[in-house]
C-alpha cells in the first residue's frame, strides 16, 4: 500500500509539520507491512525547504496550478490512499479554498484529519469543510466537541466521523542527556510554556501572575519557548514579544522570565518538561478544538494548568490538570502558589497526566490510523457515479425567492448588495429589472406563485418609468428615484426588449400583454441604430419571443433579418478554421451570440443560421467545458485567439447564457446531450467549478457575485442572483424533458408560501 500525505512537513517549523512527521513514523512502525510513503509538502509563501527523500512533490501555498499538478502527481504515481492534514492557514486562497480542486481531481480515496473545527465559521470556511468532508472516506477529529460541531453546524454524517486523539511520543525512548538547558533554569522552580508565539497565547497572564508567586517562591522562573508564529512575524514582526519584554521590565521580572527563541525538538521539549514544576497554556479564548502542545505536556506527565478552552476542558477532565479563567492572573497566581506549596498535590497531577498520556502514545495512535487505511484500501470502491448528468430536480435546492424579495422594494429590484444586504447607495438599473421580470414570469409558468405575481407589476412599472419619450430606455436610477443617465447602454436596451418580448409571449393576462406590447413597439424604432453585437443579440431573442406569439407580423420578421445581419457579417469576417467565433476576442456574456442565432433559426426555419449557431456553440464549448465542468472566460482579461484564456473573475451571467444556450440547442435539434451539458453548466452555481465551491448561498438564498482568484465575491447582487434563478427555472423546465414520457412521475401540486417556492418534482 502506498500512502500520500498532504500537509506542511519537516523541516518547516509548525505544529502540523511535526504532527505529520510523527504520524508517518507511527503508521510505518508495522515492520511486517510497511507502507510506501509519499509526502506532498505545503510551502508557505516565499519559502522553500530542504526536504527529506519522502517528499515527492511541493505545493506553493498561493499558486492554484500547483494543487492541480499535485493531484495529477498523486494519480500517476501509484498512490492508494491520501491522508490530508487540514488547517485553514496552510492552504491557499480564501479560507484555504485551493485544497478543493486538489481533492476533486484525485482518483484515489482520501481521509482527512481536521486540526481546527470552528464553532462560528465564515461562509467560505463552512463550505470548505463541508466539501472536504462530503467526499472523504473518513473524517478524523481529536475531540468529542469537534464531532458535535461537525454534525450540528456542518451537517457531516456522524457515521463518517472518527475520534482519534492527538498522539504523543513514547517518552521512554526519548533522550535528554544531550540537551543543554539555560543555566538560569537550574535549581529553580520552573513554570513552562512552549509553542509558536502570538497574541492569542496569553503569555501576559502568566507574567502578571508572577509577582504574587515570587513573593512566596522567590526561586520561580517562567520559561517561554518557541519562535514567533511566521504569519505574525510577516505582518507584525516581534511586536508581541517586545510588548511582553516591556511588561517584564515594568514588573521588575527580568530575572524571572526566560525566552527561548527557537523551535524545540521532541528531545528538547521532554528535557524542559522534566525540569519544570508546572506546564501552563494561558490561551485567551475558548475557540480551540485541539492543541498539540497541551497533549504533549500531558503525555509527558507534566502538572498542567490551562485556561478552559474547548480542548483543554476535555483533555484535563477527571483531575488530569487544573483550569483557570481567561486572563485571570490572580486566580492563576493562587493555583500556582498552592501547588508549589504542596508537592504531593503536584505529584498527583503528574501521575494522573502520565497515566492518561500512556494511552496517547504514537505507537497506539499510529496503529489506529494504519488499521483505518488498511480497511479503506481493502474495501472495493463503489462504482456508482454520484454526478447525475441529466437535469434532475432532486439534485437542486428548493426554489426560494427570499433574497429577490429582500432586494425588491416598491420601485424595483436594487442593483447591488453587500453580502446579502441590499446596497441602497447604488440604486437600481434597467438590466436587473428586466431580468427580474423574466424570472417571475418563468416562476409563474412553473407554478402559480402569489409572490411572483405580486412582484411582476413592480418590475414592469420600473421598465415603463425608464422608457424615454422617444421609446429608448435609461438604465440607471438612484435610490431617490433620480435618473442617472439620459440613454442607457445597448446591452440594457436589448435585455429589456428580450424581457418585453418574453412577457408578450407568456403574459398571465391581456392587461400585461397589452402594456408590454405598447412599450415593445415604442422601442422598435431604435432597433436599426444598435451598433454592438450583444445589444443586437439580446434584442433578437426578444423579437423571437414576440414572433412566437405573433407569427404574422411581417414587419418584425424584417426587423429580425436586419438585427441578425451584422452578427452574420462578424462571423464571416472573424471566423477561421481554428477560431470559430464572431470576434477576434471572447469577452463577456459570450453565450448570448449563438443563443440569438438559434432563437432566430427556430422562428424562421433558416438552416444556415442554425448551423452557425451550433458551430459557434461547439467552439465556445471547446473553450469553456474542456475540464469536464463549466469554466467561463474570466473577466480578469479577455480570451484572444492565440492567447491564454483567463480563468478568473468568473461571472454568473456567463453561466446563465450557457444554460439558456444549451436549452435552446435542445429545442432546435432534439438532441438530449444538450440537456446534459445544460445541467453541467447549471451546477457551476452549486460547486461544479474551478474552486469546487458553491456560489449559491443556502442561508440567504442569494448568489455570490463571482468566482475570484482567491475565492468567492460574497456580495449577492441582483445580476448574479437573478442569473442563478433564471438558470434554475430553465433547468427545472428541462428536467421534465429529460425523463422519457413513460417514466415521468405524476407531478405533485406545488404549494407556495411567502418567501418560498417549492421544488418541482
Amino acid at each position: 500500500m502506498k500512502i500520500a500525505y498532504i500537509a506542511s512537513y519537516f523541516p518547516r517549523e509548525c505544529g502540523i509539520a511535526t504532527f505529520t512527521e510523527n504520524l508517518i513514523r507511527a503508521v510505518s512502525a508495522d515492520r511486517a507491512n510497511v507502507p510506501e510513503v509519499s509526502v506532498i509538502a505545503m510551502n508557505d509563501e516565499g519559502q522553500t525547504y530542504e526536504y527529506p527523500p519522502e517528499v515527492t512533490f511541493t505545493v506553493r501555498q498561493q499558486h492554484m496550478q500547483d494543487y492541480i499538478a499535485a493531484a495529477d502527481h498523486v494519480n500517476t504515481s501509484g498512490v492508494d490512499i491520501v491522508v490530508l492534514q487540514h488547517e485553514f492557514g496552510i492552504f491557499g486562497g480564501e479560507s484555504g479554498i485551493y485544497i478543493l480542486p486538489f481533492l476533486h481531481r484525485l482518483k484515489v480515496p482520501y481521509v482527512v484529519t481536521f486540526h481546527t473545527v470552528l464553532r462560528e465559521p465564515s461562509f467560505t470556511q463552512q463550505l470548505v469543510v463541508r466539501e472536504i468532508a462530503k467526499h472523504a472516506q473518513k473524517v478524523i477529529v481529536m475531540s468529542k466537541l469537534a464531532i458535535n460541531f461537525l454534525t450540528s453546524l456542518y451537517e457531516v454524517n456522524e457515521d463518517k466521523l472518527m475520534l482519534i486523539p492527538h498522539g504523543v511520543p513514547d517518552f521512554d525512548h526519548l533522550r535528554t542527556d544531550g540537551v543543554q538547558l539555560p543555566e538560569s533554569m537550574h535549581h529553580r522552580k520552573v513554570l513552562f510554556t512552549f509553542g509558536l508565539l502570538s497574541r492569542n497565547k496569553g503569555i501576559e497572564t502568566v507574567i502578571k501572575a508572577l509577582p504574587g508567586v515570587i513573593a512566596k517562591h522567590p526561586d520561580t522562573v517562567y520559561v517561554v519557548a518557541g519562535k514567533t508564529h511566521p504569519a505574525v512575524l510577516r505582518h507584525s514582526g516581534e511586536e508581541y514579544r517586545e510588548s511582553l519584554r516591556g511588561l517584564i521590565t515594568e514588573l521588575g521580572l527580568e530575572d524571572h522570565v526566560i525566552f527561548v527563541d527557537k523551535f524545540l525538538s521532541e528531545d528538547d521539549l521532554f528535557a524542559y518538561l522534566r525540569h519544570s514544576a508546572i506546564y501552563i497554556t494561558p490561551y485567551l479564548n475558548e475557540a480551540q478544538i485541539t492543541s498539540g502542545t497541551l497533549t504533549y505536556a500531558l503525555g509527558a506527565g507534566a502538572a498542567v494548568l490551562s485556561t478552559p478552552y474547548w480542548y483543554a476542558s476535555e483533555l484535563l477532565d477527571e483531575g488530569r490538570g487544573k483550569l483557570f479563567g481567561f486572563s485571570q492572573h490572580h486566580e492563576l497566581c493562587d493555583i500556582i502558589t498552592t501547588l508549589l506549596d504542596d508537592e504531593m498535590a503536584l505529584e498527583e497531577l503528574r501521575s494522573r497526566a502520565a497515566g492518561y498520556g500512556s494511552e496517547l502514545q504514537w505507537s497506539r495512535i499510529g496503529a489506529r490510523y494504519r488499521n483505518l487505511m488498511h480497511r479503506i484500501h481493502s474495501t472495493p470502491r463503489s462504482a456508482v457515479n454520484n454526478t447525475r448528468l441529466m437535469p434532475d430536480a432532486s439534485q437542486m435546492p428548493p426554489l426560494n425567492l427570499a433574497h429577490v424579495r429582500r432586494l425588491t422594494d416598491d420601485t424595483g429590484i436594487v442593483q447591488h448588495a453587500k453580502y446579502g444586504i441590499p446596497n441602497l447607495k447604488e440604486g437600481y438599473c434597467l438590466d436587473d429589472n428586466s431580468r427580474a421580470l423574466m424570472m417571475v414570469l418563468m416562476t409563474q409558468q412553473m407554478c402559480k406563485s402569489k409572490e411572483a405575481q405580486d412582484m411582476l407589476p413592480i418590475y414592469l412599472s420600473f421598465i415603463h418609468y425608464m422608457q424615454t419619450p422617444d421609446g429608448n430606455f435609461r438604465n440607471f436610477l438612484s435610490f431617490s428615484r433620480q435618473y442617472l443617465d439620459e440613454v442607457g447602454s445597448e446591452d440594457s436596451f436589448g435585455r429589456t426588449v428580450w424581457a418585453l418580448g418574453y412577457l408578450i409571449r407568456f403574459a398571465p393576462n391581456n392587461s400585461y400583454r397589452e402594456f408590454a406590447s405598447e412599450l415593445f413597439h415604442r422601442s422598435f424604432q431604435h432597433f436599426d441604430s444598435l451598433e454592438y453585437l450583444r445589444g443586437r443579440a439580446n434584442a433578437i431573442i426578444g423579437v423571437c419571443h414576440y414572433l412566437n406569439y405573433r407569427p404574422s407580423d411581417e414587419g418584425k420578421f424584417a426587423a429580425l433579418n436586419i438585427l441578425v445581419k451584422p452578427i452574420l457579417d462578424a462571423w464571416e469576417t472573424n471566423r477561421t478554421p481554428q477560431w470559430k467565433w464572431f470576434e477576434k476576442t471572447m469577452t463577456y456574456d459570450n453565450g448570448i451570440l449563438p443563443l440569438a442565432l438559434l432563437h432566430a433559426a427556430e422562428v424562421t426555419g433558416n438552416a444556415a443560421w442554425k448551423e452557425i449557431g451550433l458551430e459557434s456553440l461547439a467552439f465556445l464549448e471547446s473553450v469553456t467545458m474542456k475540464q469536464g465542468y463549466f469554466t467561463p472566460v474570466g473577466n480578469e482579461g479577455w480570451y484572444t485567439e492565440g492567447g491564454e484564456c483567463p480563468v478568473f473573475d468568473q461571472q454568473a451571467i456567463e453561466t446563465m447564457a450557457m444554460v439558456l444556450l444549451y436549452q435552446q440547442a435542445h429545442a432546435v435539434t432534439g438532441n438530449r446531450l444538450y440537456l446534459q451539458k445544460m445541467f453541467t453548466c447549471y451546477k457551476w452555481f452549486l460547486g461544479e467549478n474551478t474552486l469546487r465551491i458553491s456560489l449559491y448561498d443556502a442561508e440567504t438564498h442569494g448568489c455570490c457575485d463571482g468566482l475570484e482568484r482567491d475565492g468567492l465575491n460574497r456580495n449577492q447582487g441582483a445580476e448574479s442572483t437573478l442569473a442563478y434563478f433564471i438558470s434554475h427555472l430553465a433547468v427545472l423546465k428541462s428536467s421534465e424533458m429529460a425523463i422519457p414520457r413513460q417514466e415521468k412521475p405524476v407531478q405533485k401540486t406545488t404549494i407556495i408560501t411567502a418567501g418560498m417556492v417549492s421544488k418541482i418534482i
